[in-house]
């Protein structure tokens, strides 16, 4: 069965729809913060394997749909990274980027090293490396299409992304807490009572950057956003093409994004234009939704089975790493007080999972514990937009290597 870019639409909105209600009603995907469209996605696939083992028969969908709103999602990244709020960050920020730049390259370097011993394709060292992991479920969407669409396509591609990025949002939910528990028994940090934890938000403060522009979500805010993700999807594309000719070559989605980062960061200083973050973050995450819930529900999980042992395996010791690296480096680097355990607990939730898993492990120790603001600062801006700018940029070089 084929379905047109109408149908997938409406298939794709009732996954989201079949998402919600799931993690409604499964304390599980709320604690370790399984994103909606995953659920639905992915309850689907397994529908639709029932479906192919007994039939035979396999549905398609609108790949333009997917495409585009995958390009929509990074676009929103890039209108979202105004480097101002970089300076706000201060130099805290500085070196927790480049803490995470290195364990990028690290995760990286272990996937394609473990893919060569395994005899996989170096590319699904580099899909259970920072793709997903670093990278999640929009990523890993973004780059199984540029492995596809190769001269050498990479077959299974988007179905070995998407099931890693979902194994790192578990376990990135896990690990961090416990990773954090040992660091501040060993540091003899005692957990306080809720009328300590008030009293010391109710005596500290913290500047969080704020969006630039104040208005609410109205019909001129969202036909202006629109207005400039049409502008990163249309130059993206004209980019990439151009860029196809050469040897280092970027994807489609990574043009988008960055074309949304120069429009950030030139309009407003030049023009004088408002940008809208609440429009901007609200038709990403929509555009994010639908890809997510496309890319989920067409995962043809029969083409997998003969990877997931060796993928499995790598995943495994990538987790192993992800936590001898926050204890040795992030905490150390970071500090070694307080906020450097919490953000190490950070780490572990954007390393292997996504921001929100990420905030969710400094939110479980600080509830305990007593506030970050450095972490609660940190955290969110690394995880939100420059991790991916980094991720995409040393995906990059080691994509020309292998």
């Amino acid at each position: 069965m084929e379905f047109d870019i109408y149908e997938t639409l409406m298939l794709a909105c009732f996954v989201l729809l079949l998402g919600h209600f799931v993690v409604q009603k499964v304390n599980f995907f709320q604690k370790f913060n399984i994103p909606e469209p995953v659920v639905g996605g992915f309850i689907i696939a397994m529908f639709s394997w029932l479906i192919f083992s007994v039939s035979g028969k396999e549905f398609t969908i609108s790949e333009s749909l997917q495409q585009g709103m995958m390009f929509i999602f990074f676009s929103s990244i890039g209108l979202n990274a105004d480097f101002r709020t970089l300076l706000k960050g201060g130099k805290g920020l500085i070196i927790f980027l480049v803490v995470a730049a290195v364990f990028i390259i690290c995760q990286n370097f272990l996937g394609v090293g473990l893919a060569h011993l395994l005899e996989l394709d170096p590319r699904f060292g580099l899909i259970a490396g920072s793709i997903t992991l670093t990278g999640g479920h929009g990523t890993a969407g973004g780059w199984a299409d540029t492995f596809m669409a190769s001269s050498n396509p990479l077959i299974g591609a988007r179905d070995i992304g998407m099931a890693c990025a979902t194994f790192g949002l578990i376990l990135g939910g896990t690990i961090g807490g416990p990773l954090a528990y040992k660091l501040l028994r060993q540091n003899k940090y005692e957990e306080l009572s809720p009328e300590e934890i008030q009293n010391n938000d109710e005596t500290h403060e913290i500047s969080v950057p704020q969006a630039s522009s104040g208005k609410k979500v109205n019909y001129k805010s969202i036909m202006l956003t629109i207005t400039l993700l049409s502008v990163c999807l249309v130059t993206g594309q004209y980019l990439a093409e151009w860029n196809a000719q050469y040897r280092f070559t970027l994807p489609t989605f990574v043009w988008c994004l960055f074309i949304g980062v120069i429009i950030r960061n030139t309009l407003p200083h030049l023009f004088k234009v408002k940008m809208h973050d609440e429009s901007i973050e609200i038709l990403g995450n929509a555009g994010l939704s639908i890809f997510l819930a496309c890319a989920l529900m067409s995962l043809k999980m029969w083409t997998i089975t003969e990877l997931a042992l060796p993928i499995l395996l790598i995943l495994l010791i990538q987790v192993m790493m992800m936590l001898a690296f926050a204890y040795f480096v992030t905490y150390r680097v970071m500090g070694k007080d307080y906020d450097a355990i919490v953000l190490s607990a950070g780490h572990c939730g954007f390393g292997l999972g996504a921001t929100a898993t990420a905030v969710a492990n400094i939110q479980a120790v600080t509830n305990r514990f007593g506030p970050s603001y450095k972490a609660f600062l940190i955290i969110p801006m690394v995880g939100a937009f420059f991790i991916d700018i980094l991720n995409a940029l040393i995906l990059n070089v080691f994509i020309t290597f292998i």
